[in-house]
């Protein structure tokens, strides 16, 4: 494409950005790609993959309790906080490395600068230089979010900084009730840290069906982690090494750290969209359509910096999806219905469709099936843990709306059960379906006793 630098320049080499260059790429495009930080985006980096990483981490104590059931003996077991980040770190550069290498393979140039938008095809870096493109997309991802108005907020840590903790606390308490909430609560719980979530709402998992919402919160406070809802902070301390929390309620609480987990931020603060009239979400997210086309023609936006669903796999289809139309000549749109997905929680949650609060608003009659059960690893070990599982399904069709599960592996179930739920399979077709005997799912598909509404 003449008259430009490049045919694509690319802000951001998260999941979403590195995918979008490398399709575009392939297609023949002349791909430009700039990170201020480093290849790989929130998930490489400071999310999905740490994150997992740890929750593993924290689940060997528990294993290794549940193994003494079973006839083994776990004498001397210790853990050590600096092998763990020492081990995650050599990960995280392993995969940096590979996200270089397909770059570089896909034939995409890196610019590791920070660039700004000048104009509807102009970014400017760091470095001072001006670089035009046809079309700039811009990849972002988001940013913890820190209430600044909160006295005492720059003694707080979100979970950017978790990572890295020179050593661990003796307790901590964790702000809100999310995905990254829940997540690090039963991280730093199962590596034995006294752990206090608080959450203004009434129930962690806000969105989530309630079941699991109940199950979820009762499960974790079996494990030792407290849980105190409709409270907030108001008041953060230093005292000694560590905090003093002071709750809206007038609770008190000591803690060598605590962390902020109420949510991220799109990351568009001094990237210049404002000035090119590139149009924002009243969440300050990118407003753009269903192509992530932005209200400038050749800009585009794609992944948390839209604010649509914030998850990885996401951005990655929103990236290859941009691509494939703006330069393999498809037309691609992403459907964000029926989108499965896990919470890292301890125990694990698995979910696909709707609520059965959701259901009811829209269906005239809905059908739930429920299980709840002790695992069977647990008969030996002895654990007081149970696995709860539903189905939402339409009265009238039998189709099933939703799927939702907590218990050990429900990320890996949600994933299969969502292409089942995405081809409009019928709890006949769950009741046809032979079990897999003995494990947990074998449920989804024995569930006989329902509940009519």
């Amino acid at each position: 494409m003449s008259g430009f630098d490049y045919d694509l320049f690319v802000i951001g080499a998260g999941s979403g950005g590195v995918r979008a260059g490398r399709i575009a790429a392939r297609y023949g495009a002349k791909v430009a790609v700039a990170e201020e930080y480093r290849v790989g985006g929130t998930c490489v980096i400071r999310g999905c993959v740490p994150k997992k990483l740890f929750v593993y981490a924290s689940k060997f104590a528990e294993e290794f309790e549940d193994a003494v059931g079973f006839g083994w003996t776990t004498d001397k077991v210790t853990f050590d906080w600096a092998t763990l980040v020492e081990n995650k770190d050599k990960e995280i550069d392993r995969l940096n490395k590979a996200y270089l290498r397909n770059l570089e393979g896909a034939g995409a140039e890196l610019l590791l600068e920070r660039a700004v938008v000048e104009d509807a095809n102009t970014v400017r870096l760091t470095s001072g230089r001006k670089i035009t493109a046809r079309y700039i997309l811009v990849a972002t991802g988001a940013t913890p979010f820190l209430p600044r108005h909160l006295p005492g907020h720059e003694l707080a840590i979100t979970s950017n900084e978790a990572f890295d903790l020179k050593r661990l606390p003796a307790r901590i308490v964790i702000v809100g009730g999310g995905y990254i909430a829940v997540e690090f609560a039963g991280i730093f719980s199962g590596l034995g840290v006294e752990t206090i979530l608080v959450y203004r709402g009434e129930q962690i998992l806000r969105g989530f069906d309630d079941d699991i919402r109940n199950h979820l919160a009762a499960e974790m406070s079996k494990k030792g982690i407290e849980i105190r809802t409709q409270s907030d902070v108001s008041l953060i301390e230093r005292s000694g090494d560590g905090v003093r929390v002071t709750l809206n309620n007038g609770a008190v609480y000591g803690a060598g750290q605590i962390m902020f987990a109420t949510g991220r931020i799109p990351n568009v603060l001094g990237l210049g969209l404002d000035h090119v009239g590139v149009e924002m979400t009243p969440h300050m997210a990118i407003k753009v359509d269903a192509y992530s086309q932005t209200a400038v023609p050749s800009i585009y936006a794609v992944g948390d910096v839209t604010n649509r669903v914030n998850l990885t796999p996401v951005a990655i289809r929103e990236g290859h999806a941009f691509a494939d139309t703006v330069f393999g000549g498809k037309d691609v749109k992403v459907d964000h219905s029926l989108i499965p997905t896990a919470v890292f929680s301890q125990p694990e949650v698995g979910t696909i469709g709707l609520t059965e609060t959701q259901a009811r608003q829209g269906f005239a009659k809905v059908d739930i099936y429920k299980s709840s059960f002790r695992p069977m690893k647990h008969t030996l070990s002895g654990r007081d843990e149970r696995t709860l599982m539903k189905l939402v399904v339409d009265g009238e069709s039998d189709r099933v709306l939703g799927c939702h599960i907590c218990g050990p592996d429900a990320g890996e179930m949600a994933q299969l059960l969502g292409i089942a739920v995405r081809l409009g399979a019928k709890k006949s077709d769950f009741d046809a379906t032979m079990a897999v005997h003995p494990t947990a799912s074998e449920e989804l598909v024995t569930m006989r006793e329902k509940w009519t509404g």
